[in-house]
């Protein structure tokens, strides 16, 4: 999980490249400058920015690029404002890298991007790894009113030095909300993991109380989530019930597996209690009169016995009641960690690693078919806010996550 520390002191703001020379120089246009921000983008601040501020020098200039930040002083505190065209720690400037890591949402490797942009592997490494210290939920997520109500949750197996490892990720309006990778797959591992995303949630919006999750039938998964938010909904995911009579179906069962599906999604397909109850008997019976003992009637006889799970659908409609919407969204996960040929160091830099993932996707473009009727909004995260702070998809990541994404959400100006 991101650390809210310290550190944090870096707030990042939308100034234009033409006019920093003068914004370093003039402190009158200086104070113009923060101050219209201030009154366009008070999230981007310090909540003690309501009570005044005052200029408090400049940072030594950057041998790296040669260029200084202002620093302001808020209360007691004194923060730099790093302009959103140059990258953290002055590594370069945005327009110079953002193609590149755009690239890297394809599962491009770092060896390709050094071969085509220069530099060498480990420095677009490490300069993809530092997303990972940004809250993945304050920066994605703007105002508070905005954070889903109706997520889902799913565990991706991958091999953290060839052992077994588990990346517990949390989903919501198509953005990714929460990850955090546990060596075990039990209910106190789970707990922890997901319990990265709660903590995030709590700092947006510290009442946050989420109306339902949707999961597989792993029972770990589904405990650790009613311990976390005991009020919670835990909705099982039709599909993955589906999915279990499938990979059962062998060669011998195809044509009773053809008839089995159309009666399995017609239950899915119900538009009331009454209706799925019908199909659901229709099915059980098809079944006990036509199936030879076999896993895939014990399957299809199982997914009947959890009429009472089907039923719950109805008491959310805005649940989502299968898993599509995270399996889209760990596709490209599943093929950043397949590209990575496992992960050869330990469960903190994994963790890391797919933080920064996370982050990357959630700004990051997506298809022009997603974007076509408003092109503006290029981005998961741009579409969950309704708005952008840059045009640029790095730059808008970078001001989001100002302050380290921990940033005054729950008293807005």
């Amino acid at each position: 999980m991101a650390l809210k520390n310290k550190q944090n002191r870096t707030i990042v703001l939308p100034i234009n490249e033409s006019i920093y020379d003068l914004f370093l120089l003039d402190n009158k246009l200086a104070h113009q400058q923060i101050s219209q921000l201030i009154s366009d983008y008070g999230e981007l601040f310090p909540e003690k920015i309501k009570n005044g501020y005052m200029l408090n020098g400049r940072t030594r200039v950057s041998k790296k690029m040669g260029i200084q930040m202002r620093k302001i002083k808020i209360g007691k505190v004194s923060y730099r404002i790093r302009p959103s065209f140059i990258l953290p720690y002055c590594r370069a400037k945005t327009t110079e890298v953002s193609k590149a890591l755009l690239l890297l949402k394809f599962g491009v490797p770092f060896w390709a991007l050094a071969f085509v942009f220069g530099k060498n592997a480990m420095w677009w490494y490490r300069l993809y790894l530092s997303f990972h210290q940004y809250s993945i939920v304050g920066t994605t997520v703007h105002k508070k009113e905005s954070l889903p109500t109706d997520l889902l949750a799913d565990e991706h197996h991958i091999r953290v030095s060839g052992k077994k490892s588990y990346v517990a990720t949390t989903s919501g309006a198509n953005c990714f909300l929460g990850m955090a990778v546990c060596s075990k797959a039990d209910e106190a591992s789970l707990k922890m993991a997901y319990g990265d995303f709660k903590e995030e949630a709590k700092d947006l919006n510290i009442d946050y109380q989420p109306n339902t999750v949707n999961t597989d039938g792993w029972w770990a998964t589904q405990n650790a989530w009613q311990s976390l938010y005991p009020k919670i909904k835990v909705i099982e995911c039709f599909l993955h019930a589906f999915l279990k009579v499938r990979d059962r179906a062998t060669k011998q069962f195809k044509d009773h597996f053809e008839i089995a599906a159309d009666k399995i999604w017609n239950c899915y397909r119900a538009l009331s209690k009454a209706s799925l109850a019908q199909q659901i008997r229709r099915l059980q019976e098809w079944t006990n009169n036509n199936l030879p003992d076999s896993p895939m009637k014990q399957n299809i006889l199982k997914l009947c016995k959890k009429k009472k799970r089907w039923m719950e659908h109805f008491d959310f409609p805005n649940a989502h009641k299968t898993s599509n919407m995270i399996d889209r969204l760990m596709r490209p996960m599943n093929r950043h960690a397949y590209n990575s040929q496992m992960f050869h160091s330990n469960i903190s830099a994994t963790t890391k690693n797919f933080r920064a993932f996370a982050l990357l996707y959630n700004f990051a473009p997506s298809c022009p078919v997603a974007w076509d009727e408003s092109q503006d909004l290029k981005s998961p995260a741009a579409r969950l806010n309704g708005f952008v702070y840059h045009k640029d998809w790095l730059e808008n990541l970078l001001i989001a996550a100002s302050l380290g994404g921990f940033y005054n959400h729950r008293n807005p100006l």
